[in-house]
């Protein structure tokens, strides 16, 4: 017997969707260093999911002396630069659960601390229509690990977050999601998400249908009904 979908699908972008960190990396090293600076791949692990602003604070801090806007500005046009000549670099499994979800009519959502024009891009890039919506950096507020962007997105799809699956590979995602009071399935890539409290851990998507999102969503959904009030 299969078992119900969620409402909603919801992806973060960077990392889990695409693999694009190591684009964001690569900008930020050479950012960094035309200022006379340095930048460890520690500290640019450092940056992994969080907020484009409070990331351009950090590369200010390291001595980059350009406003916050013009920093995010510079990394997403680098980043996106790359998308010219690579294309969209998908994550190992992850166009064919999107495919798959979209088959089985469920709703999905990007939900990204990117820039709108480059979130835009990677959903235009896409060759079939992946997403119902798109909540990105410059949507919000509040950034992950804030649970805003969630909130919005499950507002704009008019479902309850609680009957949606959100997919992350960063802490400050996971955070987000939880908070929002979504099911979580965490998809490490370059920092460990041990302990930060996401409700599976699945190594990959590779080989991962609608099936196992809605049996996931099954399981989560009993756990909160065994859960005490």
């Amino acid at each position: 017997m299969t078992s119900p979908a969620p409402a909603a699908v919801l992806w973060d972008m960077d990392g889990t969707l695409v693999d694009t960190e190591p684009y964001w990396m690569a900008a930020e090293k050479p950012l960094v260093e035309s200022f006379g600076g340095t930048w460890s791949h520690e500290q640019a692990l450092t940056l992994v999911g969080r907020g484009l602003e409070d990331s351009a604070r950090i590369l200010q801090d390291a001595g980059v002396r350009m406003n916050e806007q013009a920093i995010i500005d510079r990394l997403t046009d680098d980043v996106m630069g790359r998308f010219g000549i690579d294309g969209v670099p998908f994550r190992p499994g992850a166009r064919e659960l999107l495919v798959h979800l979209r088959e089985r009519g469920i709703k999905t959502a990007l939900v990204t601390m990117s820039l709108r024009r480059m979130a835009q891009t990677v959903v235009d890039l896409i060759d079939f229509p992946a997403f119902d919506l798109v909540v990105a950096g410059d949507d919000v507020t509040r950034p992950k690990p804030h649970p805003d962007p969630y909130l919005q997105a499950c507002a704009s799809l008019g479902v309850d977050p609680v009957d949606t699956v959100a997919i992350e590979d960063s802490p400050n995602g996971l955070r987000s999601a939880i908070a929002a009071g979504g099911s979580v399935i965490g998809v490490p890539l370059m920092v460990s998400l041990a302990g930060v409290g996401a409700h599976v851990l699945w190594p990959t998507l590779e080989g991962k249908t609608a099936d196992d999102v809605a049996e996931f969503h099954k399981h989560r959904r009993a756990q909160r009904q065994r859960a005490p009030r």
